[in-house]
């Protein structure tokens, strides 16, 4: 049984169900040494375990928050689980808003697994937002059940040239609190025939507020200490997305092309959910008799209309409430087994070359939220732009990244992960890992170093990513 479940894995099977896959990696981080060498010895090649077991290790707030601060978590989490309508005036759906393109009705629709604020679950909620309240969308090819949610982008404009925006998947045109909008869903099978079409997926939220906080002069210094190995590896200096307005290193976004947590959910909510607020004021699509409510949507609250038991919360707007809960949620835990093959994983790893832009600490700055001043952090992360070739390329920019760079995703929280890399294309490590090798990468020379390893130290090493 053991051994058809590791095939399913290799084979990108994530409908074998998790729980099955959970029994599994329980064995190996109880017992590493004999549960791993028997599974190494029998297969004779290195299999991703799949996401750990157990309890989620994340989603809660950070500790050592204020009672007032610990009250505004709470209160924002609720706020971030809101299901939008058009109005709100449809049962269950009380979030005003939505459209009249959309890719999702809530935030945490997408960010799901393993808790509130993660990453894409599975099965895939846009099948069933697609024709909630009677919307008539057609769901596209590249959404699929045990796929991963996400965005669509049209790489160039019908004239050539550059788009790069996000296309949203369904309208609001049928549903019953839209009456009179008429817009037709973009046209994706042109998009895909034309090869004009590339995704992303959710980026978890957890532990985003001290990755926010670190000092621009800490990336740097971290960046130039791991210059000597990196250029042993034909690995670039790692290059930051920097705010056109005040110079400083943007970070969030696959690309790091938001500067801050309240932008990045200005943005989300106007491009994901097509609700307008005080960050993006305006409507993306304008058609008459679609724009059923004054803009912007979301907006300071200036009457204690809720009571949630945070004033603060009750009075902010969704934006401010969502950057709240993704600022004071805490980081990943390591799973408590987290040396499950003596060392040697974590040995792997950093010999291959993946923590040379994978860092695995850096300093947070003080912080005006309790817990959260002067950490020492483990996102395994440098947050600079790195080429990544022809192989894992969308052709779009973003600030200064440009269609080959993407920015060092932090690998805290991968132990419990279902889909990789920025488009979901990769459902186990071992394809998320050689997925980095194509002509022109800047990851060519891990790989191969990764490759070269016996199965039983790529074993270790998988072992340990998914104990983060």
């Amino acid at each position: 049984m053991r051994g058809k479940i590791f095939k399913s894995r290799i084979a990108g099977g994530v409908s074998l169900g998790v729980a099955v896959v959970s029994t599994a990696v329980v064995g190996l981080l109880a017992a590493p040494g004999a549960a791993v060498g028997q599974m190494a010895a029998a297969a004779m090649v290195a299999v991703d375990p799949g996401p750990r077991g157990g309890p989620a290790g994340a989603g809660g707030p950070i500790a050592g928050l204020t009672a007032l601060q610990l009250s505004f978590f709470n209160s924002a989490q609720v706020r971030f689980q809101e299901i939008d309508s058009v109005s709100g005036t449809v049962s269950g759906q009380t979030g005003v808003g939505l459209g009249p393109r959309f890719n999702g009705d809530s935030c945490a629709m997408c960010h799901a697994f393993p808790a509130i604020g993660g990453s894409s679950p599975t099965p895939n909620p846009q099948l069933r937002v697609a024709v909630r309240a009677g919307a008539n969308n057609t769901v596209p090819s590249f959404i699929t059940s045990n796929g991963p949610v996400r965005e669509a982008r049209f790489i160039n404009n019908p004239d050539g040239t550059p788009d790069g925006g996000v296309h949203d998947l369904f309208t609001i045109t049928g549903r019953s609190d839209a009456s009179g909008c008429n817009i037709s869903q973009p046209d994706f099978v042109t998009a895909i025939a034309q090869a004009n079409i590339i995704f992303r997926i959710p980026t978890p939220l957890f532990g985003l507020g001290v990755i926010e906080n670190i000092p621009d002069d800490e990336l740097r210094s971290q960046e130039g200490n791991v210059a000597a190995p990196q250029q042993t590896l034909g690995i670039s200096p790692g290059v930051f997305n920097i705010s056109g307005n005040d110079g400083t290193i943007t970070k969030f976004g696959w690309k790091a092309q938001n500067k801050s947590l309240l932008i990045f959910s200005g943005e989300a909510y106007n491009v994901e959910q097509g609700v307008t607020n005080e960050a993006f004021t305006n409507e993306r699509d304008t058609t008459s008799g679609c724009v059923f409510n004054p803009t912007p949507e979301d907006n300071t609250n200036l009457s204690q209309g809720t009571s949630s038991g945070s004033p603060a919360s009750d009075f902010s707007s969704d934006i401010v409430n969502f950057a709240a809960f993704a600022r004071l949620s805490a980081p990943p835990v390591q799973a408590t087994a987290a040396d499950t093959t003596g060392g040697n994983g974590s040995t792997q790893f950093h010999n291959v070359g993946c923590g040379s832009c994978h860092i695995p600490r850096q300093r947070d700055a003080n912080s005006p939220f309790g817990g959260m001043s002067r950490l020492i952090i483990s996102p395994y992360t440098d947050l600079a732009l790195h080429t990544m070739g022809t192989g894992l390329q969308d052709g779009i920019s973003q600030g200064v990244a440009n269609g080959q760079q993407f920015r060092t995703a932090p690998l805290w929280g991968v132990g419990q992960r279902l889909f990789f890399l920025h488009d979901g294309r990769a459902t186990n490590l071992i394809d998320a890992i050689n997925a980095h090798q194509s002509s022109g990468s800047e990851a060519n020379t891990v790989v191969n170093n990764f490759n070269l390893l016996s199965p039983q130290n790529q074993q270790d090493l998988l072992v340990f990513l998914r104990s983060l």
